[in-house]
């Protein structure tokens, strides 16, 4: 017996999940689960210890990340994999990757449950290091599976505490030495796919009505952790405008431009969104008579084309150059990290439209805004494709606010998808 229908069981067990999880990263203003943290592991063992007191396997991979297995009656075939991520950014919310973690788990709780005889074994992924918010790269989990963390990357200080994202993998079980040799952990030839749910970190589903969509691709970024304009400090009164090298004005005046630019590749029809989220001067020194002498700040750039992100970063270091002609002033950058842009698999997109209809919900496919994991797995020849379940209130704050009728419409599109994957 496999149903076609949320069970109430499967709620009850959503809602606890979620109940300990708001529990164990509540920081007081929101949600924290720090990559490579104590919030974050306290999330893993709490999934593993629910899925093996489900009589299912779980297992930590060389990477750390968490993998929940029901096995398949043919295990030469490649698994069918499902997932996300269990960290979150500083005050963050609940749902973000949790969401998908969970509904993985009751998928596979209640096809063991009923007996449901499957051919392909099913994994769920409960991966690590997902945010950016830690060590400016993102994806850290999925990516060591593939074999892409550099040097460069495992030399990353986490924001917070200043380890390196080296000395945090090998705290955490990783075998350190593979990742650090670029082995592939993961063969991609071993899965037969992957599907994730998450929460949509926008407001389009809730313009729309809609419960839950099917993403069609995701957009791709580059970024600098950080840029340090310096100038010249002097005293705000002393200093005539002409002789000022101000690092405060000067980084508006990029911004301006870069806004400028912007809004002119919009009208062009090209698909692009550029924040700096990250700005400010130093504390240590900085007071309302000084003209401020530097100011650090990030650079983001997202777009669904690799060609408008490579554009957008020559015009950037076009405005740097000319900026500290005009201004006297000099641009530092921290490296540039890539993430490339992913599309999803066509076939499994159009599985998951069908189900969604088959269920009668409303049904529109969209472009995922912000980063995922199922981009690492496609962009390594894994077939994916992602479920979005509508969240109010946007996402990376504390005040997301899915509701579980939309949560469990959507992990049932997540459990019927796994069910003829894997039959």
């Amino acid at each position: 017996m496999t149903g076609t229908a949320p069970t109430e069981a499967g709620r009850v067990l959503a809602e606890a999940l979620f109940a300990a999880l708001r529990r164990d990263g509540d920081d007081g203003v929101g949600i924290t689960r720090n990559s490579y943290g104590a919030g974050e592991s306290a999330a893993l063992d709490l999934i593993e210890r629910t899925a093996r007191a489900e009589g299912l396997e779980a297992a930590r991979d060389a990477a750390a990340n968490l993998v929940v297995t029901l096995p398949g009656s043919d295990p030469g075939l490649p698994a069918l994999a499902c997932g996300s991520h269990l960290d979150s950014v500083p005050q963050g919310g609940n749902y973000d990757g949790a969401a998908g973690v969970i509904a993985g788990l009751l998928a596979l709780v209640r096809l063991r449950r009923e007996g449901v005889a499957l051919r392909r074994t099913l994994r769920l992924y409960g991966l690590r290091g997902e945010e950016s918010a830690a060590f400016g790269r993102a994806y850290i989990g999925s990516s060591a599976l593939f074999g892409q963390l550099t040097a460069e990357d495992l030399a990353l200080p986490h924001a917070v505490t200043g380890r390196s994202l080296r000395d945090c993998l090998a705290g955490a079980g990783a075998a350190i030495a593979r990742i650090e040799g670029r082995e592939r952990l993961l063969d991609p030839a071993s899965l037969a796919g992957w599907i994730e749910l998450h929460i949509e970190q926008g407001p389009v589903l809730v313009a729309r009505n809609r419960p839950v969509a099917i993403v069609t691709g995701i957009r791709g970024n580059l970024r600098h952790r950080a840029v340090t304009c310096t100038g010249e400090a002097g005293h705000s009164g002393a200093v005539p405008r002409w002789l000022r090298h101000d690092a405060v004005f000067a980084v508006a005046a990029l911004l301006h431009r870069i806004d400028a630019h912007w809004q002119a590749l919009l009208g062009q029809g090209h698909d692009l969104v550029v924040t700096t989220g990250v700005l400010g001067t130093d504390p240590a020194e900085h007071a309302i008579a000084r003209i401020p002498g530097t100011l650090r700040f990030s650079f983001e750039v997202r777009s669904q084309a690799q060609a408008t992100l490579d554009a957008f970063h020559a015009l950037f270091l076009e405005e740097c150059r000319l900026i500290e002609e005009e201004r006297g002033v000099r641009f530092a950058m921290e490296r540039r990290i890539d993430t490339a842009p992913a599309v999803m698999d066509t076939a499994l997109v159009e599985r998951l439209r069908a189900l969604v209809r088959r269920l009668g919900l409303p049904e529109e496919p969209m472009a995922s805004g912000a980063g995922h994991d199922a981009a690492v797995f496609a962009n390594n020849g894994v077939p994916s494709a992602m479920i979005f379940v509508r969240n109010a209130n946007g996402s990376h704050n504390p005040r997301e606010a899915m509701a579980m009728e939309d949560f469990m419409a959507g992990a049932e599109v997540l459990r019927l998808a796994l069910i003829e994957g894997a039959a």
